[in-house]
C-alpha cells in the first residue's frame, strides 16, 4: 500500500503537487489544486487507486535518483542486465493546465520499458471512461478530464483497467509522455513540447534558487528546504500548504491521520522569517497578502487552518474505500482543526506583521486597522481555555504557549506602534502585554520544578514551552528558561529527538507517535540561546541528517524504525530547519 514514506520524490508546478516513489510509480497527484480531490491514490491504497509507473519492464527500485541541480525536475536510473536508462519526471510551471511530463531516455543496451497508467479520480474511487484520438488516450469522468500524449513507436493498448504502453530504450533516444488535465467539457488539449518544458522548468527553478542569500555549511539543506517550500505555495493567492499529503500515519497502522493539504496560521510568522533570511522577499510578500485576506472578517471568527485561496470551511470526511497508508485508518480528507479555538493564532498573525515591518514591508493603514481590531477580540478572550497548538481532541485546556503567543500579539503590536507612530491604545495593549505575562509566569509554572508546563496546573512538558525564550517572553538566562529546555530535552527525549509532548497526555487518540522533527529543531535553536551550541549544533546535524536521498523531510520520525512517519514533505519541519540553520550560523 504504497512505499515508505521516506521513498518519495516531490514534483510541483507550484498550484498542485506528485510523488513519485523509488520504483517509478507516480502514487500522489491531486488535480487541478493541492486540495483538490486525488486522480493518484496508490499512496493510501493500492495501484488499483491510481499510479502512473514508467520503468525497465519486470524492474524494481531505481539504482539512483537525484534532483537535476537546484531544481524539482528528477532524475531516476535504472541500471539492468539489457542496459541502462533513465526517467526524468517534471511538472512544468503551468499556463493554463497542469502537466506531468515524463521522458524515458537510452543510456546504453536495448531495454524493454513498460508504462502502466491507473487513472482513478475522487481520490481513487472513480474509474473513467477511456477513450482514444489520434495522439492521446483521454480518461474522463464528471468534471475531469486526463489526456496522455503517447509518442509516435509506442505500442499503447488497454489492460486491467489502465493503460499499458511499451517500447524499447536504446542509447540516444527520448522518449516523452505528457499527462494534461483539464475539465472534461473541454474538447481538445493543446499540444506541447516536452523537451522546451524541460527546457523552461530547469531554468525556472535555476534563476529561483539563485536569489538564495544563506551562505554558511548548511548551504544545501537549506537550499532544497526553501525550494520545497516554494514547491508548497499555492502561486494564485501566496497561500503554503502544510504539506501536499493526507492521511500519512503518525504511527502505522493507527488512527492519527490528518489531511495536511491546506494553510495553518500556525506556521505563519515561521514561515515568514525562514523567507525573508533566506532572501525571498517576492514569496514572503505573497505569503503576508494571503494571511491577510485569510483573516478578514470577524476578529472573533479567526480559524487556525484555512483553505489555499483561504476557504474557511474544509469538512473532515472519512474515505472508508482507502485502506490507508500501511493499513492506517481511517483515511481522512479535510480537517476539522477549523471549528477548534486556537488563541496562538493571534500571536502568530501579529508577530508576522512585525517581521514584514522589520524587513521593510509596508504597513497599509486597513491593516493597522485589522490589526488593532484582532488586539481588541484577543483583549476580550485571551483567558479562555482552547484547543491550543497542537490541535488535540480531548477538550479545551489553558494551554501555555496560547497565552506566551497572546503576550507576543501584544507584545508586537505594542513595539509595532511604537516604531511607526500609528493611532493605537497603547496603554491598555501594555497593560494586556503585562496581565498575559504575571499569568504565564504564575500559572504555568511548576513550582517545584521551576519549569514551564503543558498547561496550568498539569505536571506535563510540552516542546512548545520553549517558546518562552525565541519570542522574547523571557530573556535566555532566566533560569525558569534554562530549566525548562533541560526538561525538554530529557523528558521528551526519544531516541535522540523530541517528541512534541509526553508519551500518554491525554489528546484524545488512541496510540502514540513518532519524535516531531519540528520540536527537535526547536529545541537545537533554544540550545544555541542558552549558549550551548556544540549541543545544539550536534542535534541539528542529527534531526537534518533524517531527509531523505533528495533532501525531504516529513513531520515525524519513528527511532525504532529508522522510518519518517506523516504527511510529507512538511513545511513546518523545512521551516524549522531553515530557521535553526540561520541560528546557528550566526
Amino acid at each position: 500500500m504504497g512505499g515508505h514514506i521516506e521513498d518519495y520524490a516531490l514534483l510541483s508546478d507550484l498550484q498542485t503537487a506528485a510523488l513519485v516513489g523509488r520504483d517509478g510509480s507516480v502514487d500522489w497527484l491531486c488535480l487541478p489544486r493541492f486540495d483538490s480531490p486525488s486522480c493518484f491514490a496508490a499512496l493510501l491504497g493500492t495501484p488499483e487507486h491510481g499510479a502512473w509507473r514508467l520503468a525497465p519492464a519486470g524492474a524494481g527500485d531505481c539504482t539512483g535518483r537525484r534532483y537535476l541541480g537546484d531544481t524539482l525536475v528528477l532524475e531516476s536510473r535504472w541500471r539492468t542486465p539489457d542496459g541502462e536508462v533513465k526517467v526524468v519526471d517534471l511538472m512544468p510551471q503551468r499556463d493554463r493546465a497542469p502537466r506531468l511530463v515524463r521522458i524515458v531516455e537510452g543510456v546504453s543496451g536495448a531495454v524493454p520499458v513498460r508504462g502502466e497508467l491507473r487513472l482513478r479520480f475522487h481520490h481513487g474511487r472513480v474509474d473513467p471512461w477511456v477513450r482514444r484520438t489520434e495522439h492521446h488516450r483521454v480518461a474522463v469522468a464528471g468534471p475531469d478530464a486526463a489526456w496522455l500524449r503517447v509518442p509516435p513507436g509506442v505500442h499503447t493498448y488497454g489492460a486491467d483497467g489502465g493503460t499499458v504502453s511499451e517500447f524499447t530504450a536504446r542509447p540516444g533516444t527520448r522518449v516523452p509522455f505528457v499527462l494534461t488535465w483539464q475539465p472534461s467539457h473541454l474538447a481538445t488539449t493543446a499540444r506541447t513540447d516536452p523537451e522546451a518544458l524541460l527546457a523552461a522548468t530547469l531554468a525556472g527553478w535555476h534563476e529561483w534558487a539563485g536569489q538564495l542569500s544563506y551562505r554558511g555549511e548548511w548551504r544545501r539543506a537549506v537550499l532544497r528546504s526553501l525550494l520545497t517550500l516554494k514547491a508548497l505555495a499555492y502561486e494564485p493567492t501566496g497561500g503554503i500548504v502544510a504539506a501536499p499529503t493526507s492521511s500519512l500515519p503518525e504511527a502505522p497502522g493507527g488512527e492519527r491521520n490528518w489531511d495536511y493539504r491546506f494553510c495553518w496560521l500556525r506556521d505563519s510568522a515561521m514561515t515568514l522569517s525562514a523567507l525573508l533570511r533566506g532572501g525571498f522577499r517576492q514569496e514572503a510578500a505573497a505569503w503576508r497578502k494571503w494571511l491577510l485576506r485569510a483573516v478578514a472578517g470577524d476578529p472573533s471568527d479567526v480559524q487556525a487552518v484555512y483553505g489555499v485561496a483561504g476557504e474557511r470551511g474544509l469538512p473532515e470526511t472519512e474515505a472508508d474505500w482507502l485502506p490507508g497508508h500501511l493499513g492506517s485508518r481511517p483515511v481522512r480528507f479535510g480537517n476539522a482543526a477549523v471549528g477548534q479555538l486556537q488563541l496562538d493564532v493571534y500571536g502568530e498573525v501579529v508577530d508576522t506583521l512585525d517581521l514584514a515591518l522589520r524587513a521593510g514591508l509596508p504597513m497599509e493603514r486597513q491593516v493597522w486597522s485589522l490589526l488593532r481590531t484582532l488586539l481588541g477580540s484577543l483583549a476580550a478572550r485571551w483567558r479562555e481555555p482552547d484547543e491550543g497548538l497542537w490541535e488535540v481532541r480531548c477538550g479545551r485546556r489553558q494551554f501555555t504557549h496560547s497565552k506566551v503567543m497572546a503576550w507576543v500579539a501584544a507584545d508586537r503590536a505594542v513595539r509595532m506602534a511604537e516604531a511607526t507612530g500609528l493611532p493605537a491604545p497603547l496603554e491598555q495593549w501594555r497593560a494586556l502585554r503585562a496581565a498575559v505575562h504575571a499569568e504565564v509566569c504564575e500559572r504555568a509554572v511548576d513550582p517545584r520544578r521551576q519549569v514551564f508546563v503543558r498547561s496550568y496546573g498539569s505536571q506535563e512538558l510540552d516542546a512548545s514551552t520553549l517558546f518562552v525564550a525565541s519570542t522574547g517572553f523571557l530573556p535566555p538566562d532566566d533560569e525558569r528558561v534554562v530549566r525548562t529546555v533541560e526538561a525538554v530535552q530529557h523528558g521528551l527525549d526519544h531516541g535522540g529527538l523530541v517528541r512534541r509532548y509526553q508519551d500518554g497526555a491525554a489528546d484524545g487518540l488512541s496510540g502514540s507517535e513518532g519524535a516531531f522533527l519540528a520540536c527537535s529543531f526547536w529545541l537545537a535553536d533554544a540550545l544555541a540561546l542558552i549558549g550551548r551550541r556544540d549541543e545544539a549544533r550536534e542535534l541539528f546535524v542529527r534531526t537534518a541528517s533524517l531527509a531523505n536521498d533528495l533532501g525531504l523531510l516529513s513531520e515525524q520520525w519513528d527511532p525504532a524504525t529508522r522510518r519518517q512517519l506523516g504527511n510529507t514533505p512538511q513545511a513546518f519541519t523545512h521551516v524549522a530547519l531553515v530557521n535553526t540553520a540561520f541560528r546557528l550560523s550566526g
